[in-house]
C-alpha cells in the first residue's frame, strides 16, 4: 500500500474509531436502500462501538479475525472474518468497510489480506445495488451463487470464493 496505509489485527481500544467507520460507511453506501431513521439514528454509533467492543473481547468471537486500516493514525478501514453461517467448511467475510476516499488505494485489498488467507474457502454476502464493492470482490475471484436475502430491508446476493480461485498478487 502507499500514502501511509497500513493495516493491522485490531485491538480493544480501536472499537470508536470502527463504529464511526463502520456508521459512516453504511450512511454513504445504504443511503436509498436503508431507512433513513436506522442510516440517521442518534444511538447508531454506540450501538456500533458496543459490538466492535464485543467483537474484539467476547470469546464468542475468539475464532474472528478483525483487522483495521490506518492512513496518517486515522482508522480509514475495517474488516472481520470468522466461520461461516452458511457453511461448516467455509470462512465468512462479515465486514469489509472504507471511508470515502480509500477506496482505490489498496487499503481494502490489504484488509481482505489481513483476514483471509488464501487457501479459504469463503462467502461473503453483498448489497444489491452495490457496484463497487461486486466489482472488487470479482476482481479478487469471488463470484455470485445465485442465493440471494433480504436484511434491514436490503437485497444481498451471496459471493463465493473457492481457495483454487484466489487470485495470486492482487
Amino acid at each position: 500500500m502507499t500514502g501511509g496505509t497500513t493495516v493491522r489485527r485490531a485491538a480493544p481500544g480501536d472499537a470508536p474509531a470502527m463504529a464511526r467507520v463502520h456508521v459512516e460507511s453504511w450512511r454513504s453506501t445504504y443511503r436509498g436502500l436503508m431507512p433513513d431513521e436506522l442510516l440517521d439514528d442518534a444511538q447508531f454509533v454506540v450501538r456500533r462501538e458496543r459490538f466492535w467492543t464485543a467483537a474484539l473481547t467476547d470469546e464468542r468471537f475468539a475464532a474472528n479475525r478483525v483487522a483495521v486500516a490506518e492512513h496518517e493514525g486515522e482508522v480509514v478501514g475495517i474488516a472481520m472474518s470468522g466461520p461461516s453461517t452458511d457453511s461448516t467448511d467455509a470462512v465468512q467475510l462479515y465486514v469489509l468497510y472504507l471511508l470515502d476516499g480509500h477506496h482505490g488505494s489498496g487499503a481494502g485489498s490489504a484488509l481482505l489480506d489481513a483476514v483471509l488467507d488464501a487457501g479459504d474457502d469463503v462467502v461473503l454476502w453483498v448489497a444489491d445495488p452495490n457496484p463497487r464493492a461486486q466489482a472488487f470482490y470479482r476482481k479478487r475471484g469471488f463470484a455470485f451463487d445465485g442465493t440471494e436475502q433480504a436484511d434491514d430491508g436490503v437485497r444481498e446476493r451471496r459471493m463465493v470464493r473457492a481457495a483454487t480461485a484466489a487470485p495470486s498478487g492482487v
